[in-house]
């Protein structure tokens, strides 16, 4: 019969082991480094030191996968408690943070903590594909461009991608004045450039670009020329600018049956609705949102927000809540616009000028707007 010595790896010195000793490793107690074979005796080297512990331990977390680079992120490795979380922000937080001597940190006001929360969902990533939103109503000038604007910039200002707003309104569409022009180019250039564009440097070419990093590509200025931009041309442009852009706002115009609304709602993976404050206005909005589902968009119908721009004429005296009500039976929120006097004059917005409470209006769109399209929730 075979003997059986136990030693620990420091004593399991080569004269010790008989040349012709057989030795089984017990992977749950033993380093397989210590083994050796030989012979018909049997020799157990049993790790007796705190390196056990650690050797079955690690194989005890590492699970059925091994874990990939990715999750090694910065939140899980970078100690964020005490004194080495980021610096405060907030007059208070800021002021017992620097006479502490970076000892006490409060965290930052309730203020902050809001707006990075806010950030926070304007710039969830999206995996893959673009997503299309577009923007529309059945009557014209109730702020459809301006809200398209607003929105696209709320959320090129945050999000580490590109957004890109789309003038696709037959009946000449102002999109590309509510920004510094910067081109001459339409979506007609893109049509006819289509096979010539071999990278985002030639996109970008065509397009006038806001200090918010907002991207706009321009309607045809001809009306006759766009009658002319159809089903077919929208398709082109649609399929280049998802070839550059992440988000692709589309501004619509009132014609629900023109030949371009139908591949718009196709790709359409959110919907925003604009509702101005009057009745009229209100009734066309909810009356666009049955045609929707009386066309089979039910499901993006449930998922749209709607944009109430409190800023038209008649809002001082309707009643506002009962509008916002109806619309929230209806659709998945409401956003009221407030009215804003450099908004109402019709010309380049600049988004550092604007009221707070416009901002934040449209920063409210754009979060509510990217959570329904990470909720997978879109067009069917």
């Amino acid at each position: 019969m075979a003997r059986k010595k136990d030693v620990t790896p420091q004593h399991a010195e080569a004269s010790e082991i008989p040349e012709d000793a057989d030795v089984f490793v017990d992977h749950e107690t033993v380093d397989p480094a210590a083994a050796v074979t030989s012979g018909d005796q049997t020799v157990t080297l049993t790790v007796k030191s705190s390196g056990d512990e650690l050797y079955r331990r690690r194989v005890e977390d590492r699970g059925d996968a091994p874990e990939p680079a990715a999750m090694l992120t910065d939140d899980r490795l970078i100690e964020t408690a005490g004194r080495y979380r980021e610096v405060p922000e907030g007059f208070w937080q800021r002021f017992v943070y620097d006479i502490s001597f970076h000892l006490i940190n409060l965290g930052d006001s309730r203020a902050v903590r809001e707006r990075k929360e806010m950030d926070r969902k304007i710039s969830f990533p999206f995996e893959q594909g673009t997503k299309f939103v577009p923007v529309l109503t059945r009557k014209g000038g109730v702020g459809k461009t301006t809200v398209t604007t607003l929105l696209g910039m709320a959320l090129a200002q945050v999000r580490d991608d590109r957004v890109l707003g789309i003038d696709a309104n037959p009946d000449r569409g102002t999109l590309a004045e509510r920004v510094a022009r910067s081109t001459g180019a339409t979506v007609r250039d893109v049509v006819n450039l289509a096979s010539g564009i071999a990278s985002f440097t030639d996109f970008a070419e065509l397009v006038s670009k806001d200090k918010t990093r907002f991207h706009v590509l321009a309607s045809d200025t001809d009306p006759l020329m766009s009658e002319a931009f159809d089903e077919d041309d929208f398709n082109v442009v649609a399929d280049q600018a998802a070839r550059f852009y992440s988000i692709v706002l589309t501004d619509c115009g009132t014609g629900v049956v023109h030949s371009v609304m139908r591949p718009t709602l196709e790709r359409a993976n959110g919907l925003v609705i604009l509702s101005g404050g009057s009745v009229d206005e209100a009734r066309l909005a909810s009356e666009t949102l049955t045609w929707l589902e009386a066309n089979g968009r039910g499901e993006l119908v449930k998922n749209a927000i709607v944009a109430l721009n409190t800023a038209t004429q008649g809002t001082s005296v309707v009643k506002l809540d009962e509008i916002e009500s109806h619309f929230l039976s209806r659709v998945r929120d409401v956003v009221r616009i407030p009215y804003d006097p450099f908004l109402a004059a019709g010309s380049v917005v600049d988004w550092a000028r604007l009221s707070p409470y416009t901002r934040e209006a449209a920063r409210e769109l754009a979060a509510l707007v990217v959570e329904g399209m990470a909720e997978g929730s879109g067009a069917q």
